[in-house]
């Protein structure tokens, strides 16, 4: 099977093209690299998958597509591509007959977005667009997209039912994944067009984002930085597992059947055992051995005080069932950090 994985420079979309490889099947990796967050960590997750960041066209307007092989994994190649050129992005589907399509590409960060909300339109809702264009014009037979928790707002029933109204988002970041999936459902019904998307809940682990919660924590302690704790610390978040996440991809993809008849379908892809946040932070320190500085603080526009999926949908789809639990994940996350900035 031929794959486009979009984001590959990216957390989840980086461990999800490592795990395809491994399987045997085909990727092609595409990511802009923007600078949301530090792009040396994007170049090192590229360069762990085997591909010389050297090789990467660094110019606006790149002359052609410019494929780099994996020096790791002969199925894997990369190409420096943002979803929002259309023309360059036709050239792709064109030229490689994709069988399947996987968008993990957007622009991240609930709190950001009320900073630069255009940012958010272009990668979110036009760059979307333009993968649902690709699909159906060059007859993809499944695409797998990235939704997310946010979608849910600041909601106090629990847990989160996918057969939930998420009709009052609380961040433009919210609202652009909400309208992700109101633009997959068009074009399913539209065009035939299979289209699965995936409400990630708080995915943590090595190689993770550093605007993310685990990242922004772990760095603190080792600064002897004071943390902020929002809301005073009363909040929950269903912490997620990486390998848990692309487990469930994994089956997503191999369990496709395109016989059957076109839809849009909707999964939370969660833990389902919230976390207080405050034992998540007792939790780096242990593994740190170190005592966190925290700084109490309110709670910051944009932020909701607990997420917490009912993933038995994906469970009686495809029989998901994470496997990681909290000490483990950060046993494994903290494990990695500290090799990694050893090393730098």
């Amino acid at each position: 099977m031929k794959i486009l994985v979009t984001g590959t420079a990216g957390f989840i979309g980086f461990h999800l093209a490592a795990a395809l490889v491994k399987r045997g099947e085909k990727v092609v990796g595409i990511d802009n690299i923007n600078d949301y967050y530090d792009v040396n960590l994007k170049y090192d997750r590229l360069s762990e998958a085997g591909i010389d960041c050297n090789r990467i066209e660094t110019k606006s307007e790149p002359v052609g597509l410019r494929y780099i092989s994996s020096s790791k994994h002969k199925n894997y190649s990369f190409l420096k591509l943002d979803i929002t050129d259309l023309k360059s992005l036709e050239q792709l589907f064109e030229e490689q007959k994709f069988d399947c399509v996987i968008n993990l590409a957007a622009q991240a960060g609930v709190r950001y977005s009320i900073e630069n909300p255009h940012a958010y339109i272009q990668s979110n809702v036009v760059g979307f667009l333009n993968i649902l264009e690709c699909c159906r014009s060059y007859k993809i037979e499944h695409l797998i997209y990235a939704s997310s928790s946010s979608v849910y707002g600041d909601r106090t029933n629990i847990p989160f039912s996918e057969d939930e109204k998420v009709d009052t988002p609380v961040s433009l970041y919210a609202a652009t994944k909400k309208s992700n999936e109101l633009m997959a459902h068009s074009y399913s019904h539209l065009y035939g067009l299979h289209t699965t998307g995936l409400r990630f809940f708080t995915v943590y682990g090595p190689w993770g984002r550093p605007d993310m919660a685990p990242m922004l924590f772990t760095d603190a302690i080792r600064k002897d930085d004071a943390i902020n704790v929002f809301n005073n610390g009363d909040m929950q978040r269903d912490f997620t597992y990486v390998d848990d996440v692309v487990d469930g991809v994994l089956k997503l993809v191999l369990k496709f059947n395109k016989e059957q008849k076109p839809k849009a379908t909707i999964f939370n892809i969660g833990n389902s055992k919230p976390v207080k946040l405050m034992d998540f932070i007792y939790g780096l320190e242990k593994e740190m051995n170190k005592t966190a500085v925290k700084n109490f603080m309110p709670m910051q526009d944009g932020d909701v005080k607990i997420t917490y999926a009912d993933s038995s949908k994906l469970e009686k789809a495809i029989g998901y069932k994470p496997s990681t639990d909290l000490n483990q994940g950060l046993y494994k996350f903290v494990f990695w950090y500290k090799k990694y900035y050893q090393e730098k």
